[in-house]
């Protein structure tokens, strides 16, 4: 398939969602990367194999247009913004300082074409120059603004849109993309946003808009279960929209070889207690708050009786029956929700998982690598399912072989190990370790360690040099109680992270995340240690080295001489040890 970009199509002011281009272009310049790769799969899509082969799903890439690279350049430089955008003032300073310039006027003719067509809920994304690039994919670290574009009067529905390219044209320049950027050879002042205008897939319900089904498919799964193999992938489902799987919220993880195969738990109830039990919508009620600068302005965070109320877990949903303590698949009992999709994934109904395997392999050809896709799936009565395509990005796969024996997981001078470790290689180099100290951990203090590690960051990326970082919970989870929410870039220097165990935590780490994405591009070892207590972390040694600084819960040591680090990607082994001589 060509990489060319010959065929995309100028956006034409008389049609958007009824045009046979579903992809058109406002502007000149460049599209970004992730406008570019949904450019590459559209000529796929757009032909009639796919469709023969899944001639009950109405499947493609949801109507959208891309503000080119050139509109933003004008923008900057029009309004005067860089010396404002590159102060490193606070989020909210620059957000507003871009609110207030002004849109180029030569775009606005086409805006507000297009706004005078729609009025179902619209998605207004990032495409950088950046994003989407094989070692640096800069994934989930620019905003996404959700309208829900349902306002009667076309200038307000107008204003909408333009308030939402401006706060996403301002993410180029907000703490986390800066951080980010400093783990990177580029400068910040260096990039270029396009823009992805994009009608949102789902359907409404009163207030709310969502798809039943939104998720992330992954060619390469680093945390293969059961009879599956790392290459047969792995897929995290979500209802609503993608924002919890990408945030690293509770999700359904399956392996698209072995669809019906239930992730390792000990009981049913061990798999209650991971489900997910709430989502995100677009919020097309009246009752909003106007934040301009804020990305969920038009979203709503919605507990899964919501959607019991909407009748949309029909397709994604389990029921334990409390009398046989077995699940019942669907929802035609009363009794607590699974949401393991098995409707979807066990019956022959809606083959979505056939459907994921195909674009796995197709996007697999097309980049020559590892990738992963973003996708979301609606199934309103009396229509054909629909499968919008969101998105597709490479992944970085180490083919390095080192060798990690089962001996090597225990000794006198092992600090961590484990059989659950992403990566794949040897580094020795680190000689400095942060952590987390269990004695003083609370899951209601972690907005604060994440703070505390933000500062910590911050000298080692200046000085050029990484650490170990260890800590509880899920790393990068949007969910304060689960894990640490740290940004990638508060942590960018760790290029090894470790998951400790604690009682009652859930540290399943999220493969559909962005955080997760950004670990295996920047090749960062990521260790999962169980509670089980088979791989004891050496807490007592950790603390009694070299004090460099520390706060109430994070302290910081280093060594006198480098770790020795070894990842066996192949069984998914991996040992932290210390050259100490004591």
């Amino acid at each position: 398939m060509s990489e060319h970009l010959e065929n995309l199509v100028a956006f034409n002011r008389s049609s958007f969602l009824n045009s046979e281009n579903k992809f058109t272009t406002i502007g000149n310049g460049a599209i970004g990367g992730k406008a570019h790769g949904l450019s590459r799969v559209n000529q796929w899509l757009s032909s009639p194999d796919i469709k023969e082969k899944f001639p009950g799903i109405d499947i493609g890439i949801p109507a959208m247009t891309v503000i080119r690279t050139d509109v933003f350049d004008a923008f900057m430089k029009r309004n005067k913004l860089y010396d404002i955008a590159l102060s490193g003032l606070p989020d909210d300073r620059i957000a507003h300082a871009f609110q207030k310039a002004a849109l180029p006027m030569e775009i606005l003719g086409d805006l507000r074409a297009l706004i005078a067509q729609v009025h179902t809920p619209l998605a207004i994304r990032s495409s950088s120059m950046l994003e989407d690039a094989m070692d640096e994919p800069f994934a989930g670290i620019y905003g996404t603004k959700m309208t829900p574009n349902n306002q009667p009067e076309v200038t307000t529905r107008f204003n909408k849109l333009a308030e939402a390219i401006k706060y996403v044209y301002a993410t180029t320049f907000f703490k986390a993309a800066r951080d980010y950027m400093k783990a990177t050879r580029h400068k910040t002042e260096d990039e270029k946003m396009a823009i992805i205008i994009q009608e949102v897939v789902g359907s409404r319900h009163g207030e709310r808009y969502y798809p039943e089904c939104s998720g992330v498919a992954r060619s390469r799964n680093f945390y293969a279960f059961g009879n599956a193999s790392p290459d047969d992938g792995i897929v995290s489902l979500a209802l609503g929209l993608g924002k919890t799987v990408v945030d690293g919220g509770m999700v359904w993880s399956y392996s698209p070889a072995y669809p019906k195969a239930d992730p390792p738990a000990g009981s049913v109830y061990d798999l209650m207690k991971t489900t997910q039990t709430d989502f995100w919508a677009v919020n097309m009620g009246s009752n909003l708050s106007y934040d301009p600068v804020k990305e969920t302005e038009y979203m709503t965070h919605q507990h899964i009786e919501a959607a019991e109320e909407d009748k949309t877990l029909r397709w994604v949903a389990s029921t334990l029956d409390a009398q046989s303590g077995r699940l019942i698949m669907g929802t035609g009992k009363s009794g607590a929700r699974l949401l393991n999709f098995a409707p979807l994934l066990r019956l022959d109904d809606i083959p979505l998982n056939d459907l994921i395997k195909e674009l796995l392999q197709t996007c697999n050809n097309i980049y020559q690598t590892a990738i992963e896709i973003e996708f979301a799936a609606t199934f309103t009565p009396g229509e054909k399912p629909r499968f919008g395509f969101l998105q597709v990005r490479p992944m970085v796969v180490s083919n390095e072989e080192v060798d990690v024996n089962p001996g090597e997981l225990h000794g006198e001078k092992v600090i961590c190990s484990s059989a659950s470790v992403l990566g794949n290689g040897l580094n020795e180099e680190i000689r400095d370790i942060v952590f987390m100290q269990p004695g003083s951990f609370n899951p209601a203090t972690t907005q604060k360690i994440a703070s505390d590690l933000d500062k910590i960051n911050q000298p080692f990326i200046a000085e050029g040099i990484h650490y170990l970082l260890i800590g509880f919970g899920r790393w990068g989870t949007s969910d304060a109680w689960a894990g640490i929410p740290v940004t990638w870039g508060q942590i960018s220097a760790a290029k090894v992270i470790v998951e400790a165990p604690l009682e009652g935590m859930n540290s399943e780490l999220s493969q559909g995340s962005h955080f997760f994405h950004n670990v295996t591009s920047f090749r960062v070892f990521y260790f999962s240690v169980p509670y089980s207590g088979e791989f004891p972390i050496n807490w007592e040694w950790l603390n009694s080295q070299e004090e460099i600084s520390s706060t109430e819960h994070v302290k910081h040591v280093r060594l006198s001489r480098p770790l020795t680090i070894k990842v066996d990607g192949r069984s998914g082994k991996g040992v932290i040890i210390h050259n100490e001589n004591t």
